[in-house]
């Protein structure tokens, strides 16, 4: 059983960033993809960014130039470094990681079965 556990989450003026942490332990951690997701107040979950096993990367639209997802095997540990931070971006942020080493091109969240319990980011304007 993998159980992503999320920290970095706060409170951060508009224009400011923020580092997610996600570990995971559970499995080889390398030989899967991970991902971020958000969901904010009263809108559905919706896709931020993944990455593949072999570090491939793909972003949401609205976070490309802003946010960089990142991982470091050696820590069982993925990151999401969010930049330029708007108060839009206030959500809760979630880990999840895949059954499957790599993403499905427009079904971001296809594969993700260990979900994180997420950690708030609010942005203040």
């Amino acid at each position: 059983q993998v159980q992503p556990v999320e920290s970095g989450g706060g409170l951060v003026q508009a224009g400011g960033s923020l580092r997610l942490s996600c570990a995971a332990s559970g499995r080889t951690f390398s030989r899967y993809a991970m991902g971020w997701f958000r969901q904010a107040p009263g809108k559905e979950r919706e896709f931020v960014a993944a990455m593949s096993w072999s570090g491939n990367t793909n972003y949401a639209d609205s976070m490309k130039g802003r946010f960089t997802i990142s991982r470091d095997n050696a820590k069982n540990t993925m990151y999401l470094q969010m930049n330029s931070l708007k108060p839009e971006d206030t959500a809760v942020y979630y880990c999840a990681a895949s059954n499957m080493p790599t993403t499905v091109v427009g079904n971001p969240f296809y594969g993700m079965i260990y979900w994180g319990k997420g950690t708030l980011v609010t942005v203040s304007s």
